[in-house]
Protein backbone atom coordinates (compact mmCIF):
# COMPACT_ATOMS: atom_id res chain seq x y z
CA UNK A 1 0.00 0.00 0.00
CA UNK A 2 1.34 3.25 -0.89
CA UNK A 3 1.85 5.47 2.10
CA UNK A 4 3.40 8.37 0.72
CA UNK A 5 3.04 10.39 -2.93
CA UNK A 6 4.41 12.97 -4.21
CA UNK A 7 0.95 14.69 -4.89
CA UNK A 8 -1.52 14.98 -1.90
CA UNK A 9 -5.49 15.72 -1.67
CA UNK A 10 -7.21 18.63 -0.43
CA UNK A 11 -11.23 18.82 -0.94
CA UNK A 12 -11.19 16.46 -3.70
CA UNK A 13 -8.58 18.99 -5.43
CA UNK A 14 -4.66 17.47 -6.26
CA UNK A 15 -2.05 19.91 -5.78
CA UNK A 16 1.58 19.49 -6.10
CA UNK A 17 3.51 18.54 -2.99
CA UNK A 18 6.66 21.20 -2.75
CA UNK A 19 8.85 19.63 -1.27
CA UNK A 20 10.68 16.05 -2.26
CA UNK A 21 9.64 12.67 -0.53
CA UNK A 22 10.88 10.06 0.61
CA UNK A 23 10.82 6.91 -2.45
CA UNK A 24 7.08 5.27 -2.25
CA UNK A 25 6.96 2.59 0.12
CA UNK A 26 5.41 -1.05 -0.31
CA UNK A 27 3.58 -3.48 1.48
CA UNK A 28 4.02 -7.41 1.14
CA UNK A 29 2.97 -7.58 -2.95
CA UNK A 30 4.26 -5.58 -5.51
CA UNK A 31 3.00 -1.87 -5.92
CA UNK A 32 0.45 -1.69 -8.74
CA UNK A 33 -0.62 0.71 -11.14
CA UNK A 34 -3.84 0.81 -8.97
CA UNK A 35 -2.45 2.26 -6.03
CA UNK A 36 -1.45 5.29 -7.94
CA UNK A 37 -2.47 8.81 -6.62
CA UNK A 38 -5.01 10.62 -9.17
CA UNK A 39 -2.65 13.04 -10.90
CA UNK A 40 0.65 11.12 -11.51
CA UNK A 41 3.95 12.19 -11.96
CA UNK A 42 6.38 9.83 -14.11
CA UNK A 43 10.26 10.46 -14.83
CA UNK A 44 11.04 9.57 -18.02
CA UNK A 45 14.17 7.82 -18.81
CA UNK A 46 14.70 8.36 -15.42
CA UNK A 47 14.42 12.13 -15.42
CA UNK A 48 17.31 12.48 -18.33
CA UNK A 49 17.67 16.47 -17.55
CA UNK A 50 18.16 15.37 -13.92
CA UNK A 51 20.53 11.72 -14.08
CA UNK A 52 22.10 9.86 -16.92
CA UNK A 53 18.93 8.70 -19.24
CA UNK A 54 18.17 5.07 -19.02
CA UNK A 55 20.64 4.04 -16.62
CA UNK A 56 20.72 1.82 -13.17
CA UNK A 57 22.76 4.38 -11.65
CA UNK A 58 19.93 7.19 -12.65
CA UNK A 59 17.05 4.99 -12.07
CA UNK A 60 18.01 3.71 -8.70
CA UNK A 61 18.45 8.05 -8.11
CA UNK A 62 15.18 8.94 -9.28
CA UNK A 63 13.49 5.78 -6.92
CA UNK A 64 15.31 6.97 -3.75
CA UNK A 65 14.47 10.65 -4.71
CA UNK A 66 10.99 9.47 -4.41
CA UNK A 67 9.76 13.10 -6.54
CA UNK A 68 7.52 10.55 -9.06
CA UNK A 69 5.75 7.67 -8.11
CA UNK A 70 6.15 6.37 -11.89
CA UNK A 71 10.36 5.26 -13.41
CA UNK A 72 9.93 5.32 -17.41
CA UNK A 73 12.59 3.54 -19.62
CA UNK A 74 13.12 2.13 -23.28
CA UNK A 75 13.78 -1.46 -24.35
CA UNK A 76 15.71 -2.67 -27.48
CA UNK A 77 16.43 -5.88 -28.59
CA UNK A 78 19.95 -6.96 -29.40
CA UNK A 79 20.74 -9.63 -32.22
CA UNK A 80 20.73 -12.48 -29.76
CA UNK A 81 17.39 -11.62 -28.59
CA UNK A 82 18.47 -9.98 -25.20
CA UNK A 83 16.08 -7.17 -24.31
CA UNK A 84 18.22 -4.48 -23.11
CA UNK A 85 17.73 -0.31 -21.78
CA UNK A 86 18.42 1.94 -24.57
CA UNK A 87 16.07 4.77 -26.44
CA UNK A 88 18.63 5.26 -29.85
CA UNK A 89 18.81 2.66 -32.31
CA UNK A 90 22.11 3.27 -31.81
CA UNK A 91 24.93 3.60 -29.54
CA UNK A 92 26.73 6.77 -30.46
CA UNK A 93 24.91 9.38 -28.32
CA UNK A 94 24.66 7.71 -25.03
CA UNK A 95 27.85 5.55 -24.30
CA UNK A 96 31.23 5.74 -25.36
CA UNK A 97 30.90 2.98 -28.23
CA UNK A 98 29.56 3.12 -31.61
CA UNK A 99 27.03 1.09 -34.01
CA UNK A 100 23.65 -0.39 -34.18
CA UNK A 101 22.29 -1.42 -31.21
CA UNK A 102 20.66 -4.65 -32.94
CA UNK A 103 24.18 -5.70 -34.25
CA UNK A 104 25.61 -6.62 -30.86
CA UNK A 105 25.13 -9.24 -28.55
CA UNK A 106 25.01 -9.90 -24.64
CA UNK A 107 28.72 -10.33 -23.98
CA UNK A 108 29.44 -7.09 -26.64
CA UNK A 109 26.88 -5.06 -24.60
CA UNK A 110 28.33 -5.87 -21.24
CA UNK A 111 31.51 -4.06 -22.53
CA UNK A 112 29.09 -1.17 -23.49
CA UNK A 113 29.66 1.85 -20.81
CA UNK A 114 27.32 4.82 -20.47
CA UNK A 115 28.98 8.21 -21.52
CA UNK A 116 27.15 10.89 -18.36
CA UNK A 117 26.02 14.19 -20.46
CA UNK A 118 28.50 16.64 -18.89
CA UNK A 119 25.09 19.15 -18.19
CA UNK A 120 23.53 16.88 -15.31
CA UNK A 121 23.95 18.13 -12.33
CA UNK A 122 26.19 15.97 -9.76
CA UNK A 123 28.81 13.62 -10.61
CA UNK A 124 28.31 10.61 -12.55
CA UNK A 125 30.64 7.85 -13.60
CA UNK A 126 30.72 5.24 -16.96
CA UNK A 127 28.94 2.74 -15.96
CA UNK A 128 27.83 -0.94 -17.67
CA UNK A 129 23.90 -0.19 -19.07
CA UNK A 130 21.61 -2.79 -18.01
CA UNK A 131 19.46 -5.54 -19.19
CA UNK A 132 15.44 -4.91 -18.86
CA UNK A 133 15.44 -7.75 -16.96
CA UNK A 134 17.74 -6.13 -14.36
CA UNK A 135 16.00 -3.06 -14.08
CA UNK A 136 12.99 -5.60 -13.28
CA UNK A 137 14.82 -6.92 -10.84
CA UNK A 138 16.20 -4.19 -9.10
CA UNK A 139 13.14 -2.12 -9.24
CA UNK A 140 10.38 -3.87 -10.36
CA UNK A 141 7.24 -4.03 -7.35
CA UNK A 142 9.19 -1.56 -5.13
CA UNK A 143 7.27 1.21 -7.71
CA UNK A 144 5.65 1.23 -10.88
CA UNK A 145 7.72 1.18 -13.81
CA UNK A 146 6.87 2.57 -17.76
CA UNK A 147 8.38 -0.11 -20.14
CA UNK A 148 8.61 1.34 -23.65
CA UNK A 149 9.04 -1.56 -26.14
CA UNK A 150 10.90 0.12 -29.14
CA UNK A 151 10.96 -3.48 -30.62
CA UNK A 152 7.80 -4.65 -30.97
CA UNK A 153 9.40 -8.51 -31.83
CA UNK A 154 10.45 -7.93 -28.45
CA UNK A 155 6.68 -8.15 -26.92
CA UNK A 156 7.01 -11.77 -26.55
CA UNK A 157 10.24 -11.75 -24.31
CA UNK A 158 9.24 -8.24 -22.78
CA UNK A 159 5.72 -10.36 -21.21
CA UNK A 160 7.82 -13.42 -20.28
CA UNK A 161 9.88 -11.55 -17.93
CA UNK A 162 7.01 -9.30 -16.32
CA UNK A 163 4.75 -12.73 -15.85
CA UNK A 164 7.75 -14.40 -14.18
CA UNK A 165 8.17 -11.21 -11.58
CA UNK A 166 4.35 -11.62 -11.10
CA UNK A 167 4.25 -7.36 -12.24
CA UNK A 168 1.39 -7.48 -14.91
CA UNK A 169 -0.03 -4.96 -13.23
CA UNK A 170 2.97 -3.01 -11.95
CA UNK A 171 4.40 -2.18 -15.19
CA UNK A 172 2.95 -0.10 -18.26
CA UNK A 173 4.22 -1.77 -21.61
CA UNK A 174 4.59 1.15 -24.21
CA UNK A 175 4.38 1.78 -27.81
CA UNK A 176 3.35 3.94 -30.45
CA UNK A 177 1.32 1.55 -32.41
CA UNK A 178 -2.14 0.60 -31.70
CA UNK A 179 -1.68 -2.70 -33.32
CA UNK A 180 0.91 -3.24 -30.31
CA UNK A 181 -0.88 -2.09 -27.42
CA UNK A 182 -3.65 -4.34 -28.70
CA UNK A 183 -1.47 -7.15 -28.38
CA UNK A 184 -0.09 -5.77 -25.22
CA UNK A 185 -3.31 -5.96 -23.58
CA UNK A 186 -4.30 -9.71 -25.58
CA UNK A 187 -1.30 -10.73 -23.70
CA UNK A 188 -2.51 -9.69 -20.32
CA UNK A 189 0.10 -6.49 -19.79
CA UNK A 190 -0.98 -3.14 -18.85
CA UNK A 191 -0.88 -1.68 -21.93
CA UNK A 192 0.34 2.20 -22.64
CA UNK A 193 -0.15 4.07 -26.44
CA UNK A 194 1.93 6.92 -27.04
CA UNK A 195 0.85 9.66 -29.67
CA UNK A 196 2.82 12.47 -30.85
CA UNK A 197 1.35 15.93 -31.73
CA UNK A 198 1.33 15.54 -35.44
CA UNK A 199 -0.62 12.05 -34.73
CA UNK A 200 -3.12 13.39 -32.21
CA UNK A 201 -4.61 16.00 -35.11
CA UNK A 202 -6.58 12.98 -36.49
CA UNK A 203 -6.51 10.50 -33.64
CA UNK A 204 -9.53 8.95 -32.65
CA UNK A 205 -8.73 7.32 -29.18
CA UNK A 206 -11.79 6.52 -28.19
CA UNK A 207 -11.83 3.26 -30.84
CA UNK A 208 -9.14 2.40 -28.41
CA UNK A 209 -10.54 2.32 -24.70
CA UNK A 210 -11.03 -0.95 -24.73
CA UNK A 211 -7.61 -2.03 -24.83
CA UNK A 212 -5.70 0.96 -23.92
CA UNK A 213 -4.94 1.77 -19.85
CA UNK A 214 -3.32 4.72 -20.40
CA UNK A 215 -2.82 6.62 -23.22
CA UNK A 216 0.31 9.20 -23.44
CA UNK A 217 -0.18 12.21 -25.35
CA UNK A 218 2.08 15.07 -26.54
CA UNK A 219 2.10 18.17 -24.59
CA UNK A 220 2.33 20.27 -27.54
CA UNK A 221 -0.52 19.04 -28.82
CA UNK A 222 -3.57 21.53 -29.70
CA UNK A 223 -5.90 22.39 -26.79
CA UNK A 224 -9.15 20.54 -28.62
CA UNK A 225 -6.74 17.45 -29.40
CA UNK A 226 -6.17 17.10 -25.65
CA UNK A 227 -9.47 17.35 -24.67
CA UNK A 228 -10.14 15.44 -26.93
CA UNK A 229 -8.01 12.32 -25.60
CA UNK A 230 -8.96 13.23 -22.15
CA UNK A 231 -12.48 12.59 -22.83
CA UNK A 232 -12.21 9.51 -24.52
CA UNK A 233 -13.08 6.82 -21.74
CA UNK A 234 -9.57 6.28 -21.60
CA UNK A 235 -8.93 5.72 -17.54
CA UNK A 236 -5.27 7.49 -17.68
CA UNK A 237 -4.43 10.11 -19.82
CA UNK A 238 -1.08 11.53 -19.60
CA UNK A 239 1.10 14.24 -20.95
CA UNK A 240 4.68 14.19 -22.15
CA UNK A 241 7.59 15.95 -22.07
CA UNK A 242 6.47 17.96 -19.88
CA UNK A 243 9.53 19.56 -18.65
CA UNK A 244 8.62 23.02 -16.85
CA UNK A 245 5.14 24.32 -14.32
CA UNK A 246 3.92 26.34 -16.94
CA UNK A 247 3.38 22.73 -19.01
CA UNK A 248 2.41 20.86 -16.74
CA UNK A 249 -0.37 23.57 -15.36
CA UNK A 250 -1.87 23.51 -18.59
CA UNK A 251 -2.00 19.90 -19.47
CA UNK A 252 -3.56 19.69 -16.22
CA UNK A 253 -6.24 22.17 -16.59
CA UNK A 254 -7.55 20.60 -19.80
CA UNK A 255 -7.86 17.26 -17.66
CA UNK A 256 -4.79 15.49 -17.86
CA UNK A 257 -4.40 13.26 -15.09
CA UNK A 258 -0.50 12.96 -15.22
CA UNK A 259 2.93 14.01 -16.24
CA UNK A 260 5.52 12.65 -17.78
CA UNK A 261 8.86 14.74 -17.54
CA UNK A 262 12.86 14.71 -17.70
CA UNK A 263 12.44 16.74 -14.65
CA UNK A 264 10.47 15.84 -12.15
CA UNK A 265 12.73 16.90 -9.27
CA UNK A 266 11.86 20.74 -10.56
CA UNK A 267 7.94 20.21 -10.83
CA UNK A 268 7.81 18.39 -7.70
CA UNK A 269 9.64 21.84 -6.14
CA UNK A 270 7.35 24.02 -7.76
CA UNK A 271 3.67 23.99 -6.33
CA UNK A 272 1.07 24.00 -9.35
CA UNK A 273 -0.90 27.21 -9.92
CA UNK A 274 -4.15 25.38 -10.80
CA UNK A 275 -5.19 24.82 -7.04
CA UNK A 276 -4.79 28.92 -7.35
CA UNK A 277 -6.94 29.34 -10.36
CA UNK A 278 -9.55 26.65 -9.13
CA UNK A 279 -10.16 28.08 -5.89
CA UNK A 280 -10.17 31.13 -6.30
CA UNK A 281 -12.73 30.79 -9.67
Amino acid sequence: MVTRTVLTGLGGLLVLAPLALSPVEWGAGPLTVDSLPRIVYTAHRGGALEVPENSMSGLTAAFERGTAPVLDFDTRMLRDGTIVVMHDPTLDRTTYTSGPVNRIDAQQWARVRMRPRASLPGHWRAEPLPTAAEVLDRLGGRTVLMLEAKDPRSLDGIAAMIRRRGLTRSVFVNSNDPAVALRAHDMGLTSQLWRSEVQMRTDRPARWARFVDLLDVDYKARDADLVRAVRSGIPRVWAHTVDSPRQRDRVLRLGCNGVISDAPGLLARTPSAVRARVSGG
